[in-house]
């Protein structure tokens, strides 16, 4: 693996920031790669106390225990993949020895926390048309009612596999694609976002 400070977005080629100063008066469908420093993989029994425990101690935030949802506060996630299966996202570098205190900490709790900071890209695609433009190439129910902010689910976004997190009625949703699948997923968002107007933003977190 390349030492972070070689680490190039996988959208670097496209030329978002040159994009983002131009002006797109009433877009439906407003699109920026967030930015994201460190991704962290989390594996464990959820009936654990002390994983909760040490998630929470380390990383300052409780371990969604509901399937499809997640848990934020600003700067740091934590989303649900599946019952014994989380992924922390977090908006700043983490120091060195990350991993080494969730080792600490469970030493004697069967887990796995692995660094996987360079695996997925995230798209944010927020605006009035946002949950129309994803429909077009999920079978997801995006209905509000449904899909209620810090719902996330894994599922299929064209032809690629995304993890979809919904944030707030404004932010819109959180796209996490695999980083191979990532000008693929761009470009197909764009394209499906074209009938409504399509803007890009600097890259927020």
């Amino acid at each position: 693996m390349p030492e972070r400070f070689q680490w190039q977005s996988a959208l670097a080629n496209l030329g978002l920031e040159a994009r983002a100063r131009q002006q797109v008066e009433d877009a439906g469908v407003t699109l920026c790669e967030r930015r994201v420093a460190t991704q962290l993989a989390i594996r464990g029994d959820a009936r654990n106390d002390d994983l909760g425990a040490a998630v929470e101690a380390i990383l300052d935030l409780e371990l969604p225990v509901e399937p499809k949802t997640a848990r934020r506060k600003p700067g740091k996630t934590i989303l649900w993949l599946g019952p014994d299966e989380w992924l922390a996202v977090l908006a700043m570098e983490s120091d060195a020895d990350l991993t080494a205190r969730f080792e600490d900490a469970l030493s004697d709790v069967h887990h796995a926390v692995v660094d996987v900071s360079h695996s997925r890209c995230v798209i944010g695609i927020r605006g009035a048309n946002a949950g129309e433009t994803l429909m077009k190439g999920t079978n997801v129910d995006l209905h509000p009612r449904v899909f209620v902010p810090d719902s996330c689910i894994q599922a299929h976004l064209a032809r690629c596999h995304m993890l979809l997190h919904r944030l707030d009625e404004d932010a819109g949703y959180d796209v996490y694609v695999h980083r191979s699948f990532a000008v693929y997923a761009w470009q197909w968002l764009c394209d499906a976002a074209r009938e409504y107007g399509v803007a890009v933003e600097s890259g927020g977190e």
